[in-house]
């Protein structure tokens, strides 16, 4: 409620007061938010989110088995274990400039509709990195794995490309059924030890990086003697958001920006600008009315879409459809209030077991301290 609320409220000032002016936005959920204040404001709208860059996976996957086909090395293994050696051999054999990728659907559910390389169709390497060296790299990698967020090749990731016959993409990997977050012993099979960054595990682990990270920016601030710019030194994130800003700001078209990869000796590999906005007719089967991630052209003019590749049935039956429908119920509950749409949401949630569960869930919540307004809004 108060992340619709503030982003729709920031929306309605910049329409009011600079309506020249566009609203990039990076705060979740990026597809609630765009939709909503996409349909209900005329700002300038662009919602940006970094899962996109899961794709390196495939690349990942792309380098293990040209590796073993054109030198004879195995690198899985050292690849499960992020050895450097591994990735350096990666782009002995892997031209950045060769690759070919497609990503689409919506923010945190989007799937890889296009994975070419030197021309020819790469999703064959995937294949073969799961009849073949999968299984090999997810006992190294349980080994090794130190980030709940390293889940982009876990048996989830797999189980869902058979599932569906696309690579899920970035955070798409978290937001599969509950058949892989039924309980923690659940989430350790399909996610590894850690569980995922979902997990009980994961969570708390995520939750003390962000209280590190606000520790150190604090005693940064307050160490006068320290330049922040050395402690902190200015060097491109590997996210597109300055990209896109340059591009609409000097008029400079873009539909790709290089990033920097994190290894020694690595080139760098062109990425899709990748944004959250209205689909107008981009991805078959979707409104025009609803916010689809997508690739796209940047410039002076904003932002331009192109025809994206059609999603498998399964996916839009099983995810797309499903994930659109949670939104609008969402935006509803916002934009009406009343108690009945928090209710009709929280039983058909397959966890539910009653009806006095989902009234005594609704009171927990709404009663809690900060939340006053809130409650009003859902009385």
């Amino acid at each position: 409620y108060y992340q619709f609320k503030l982003a729709l409220d920031m929306a309605r000032d910049i329409e009011e007061l600079a309506p020249d002016a566009w609203f990039i936005n990076v705060a979740n959920p990026v597809f609630e938010l765009s939709t909503l204040v996409t349909r209900q404001t005329k700002v300038k709208y662009i919602g940006l989110c970094h899962g996109h860059l899961g794709f390196l996976k495939a690349v990942e996957v792309l380098g293990i088995r040209l590796a073993e086909e054109k030198l004879g090395e195995r690198i899985n293994a050292l690849c499960a274990a992020r050895d450097p050696k591994g990735y350096a051999t990666i782009f002995k054999v892997v031209d950045p400039g060769d690759l070919e990728v497609e990503m689409s659907g919506f923010n945190h559910v989007i799937w890889l509709t296009k994975f070419r390389y030197a021309g020819e169709d790469a999703y064959r390497y995937i294949d073969e990195w799961v009849e073949r060296d999968a299984e090999e790299y997810w006992r190294v990698w349980r080994e090794h794995v130190s980030s709940p967020f390293d889940v982009d090749l876990s048996p989830a990731a797999v189980d869902m490309y058979r599932t569906y016959g696309l690579l899920p993409i970035g955070d798409t990997v978290r937001s599969g059924t509950w058949k892989y977050h039924w309980d923690l012993r659940t989430k350790q099979r399909w996610y590894g030890p850690l569980g995922g960054p979902d997990s009980e595990i994961g969570w708390a682990m995520y939750l003390a990086h962000l209280r590190s990270r606000l520790e150190s920016l604090r005693h940064a601030v307050m160490d006068t003697s320290t330049p922040l710019v050395r402690r902190f030194p200015p060097r491109p994130s590997g996210e597109s958001l300055v990209e896109i800003i340059e591009a609409i700001v000097n008029d400079n078209p873009k539909e790709h920006y290089s990033l920097h990869l994190p290894f020694p000796g690595a080139p760098t590999i062109s990425v899709p600008i990748q944004v959250n906005v209205p689909n107008e007719g981009a991805l078959p089967g979707v409104p025009d009315d609803v916010a689809v991630e997508m690739p796209v052209r940047v410039d002076g003019k904003g932002v331009h879409r192109r025809p994206l590749t059609p999603l498998p049935r399964k996916v839009m039956n099983y995810v797309i459809i499903p994930r659109m429908m949670r939104m609008e119920w969402a935006l509803e509950a916002f934009l009406e209030g009343g108690r009945d749409h928090l209710f009709n949401w929280l039983i058909v949630d397959p966890r539910t077991q009653s009806t006095r569960q989902v009234e005594e869930t609704i009171d927990a919540i709404l009663k809690l301290p900060g939340n006053e307004e809130m409650a009003r809004h859902f009385s």
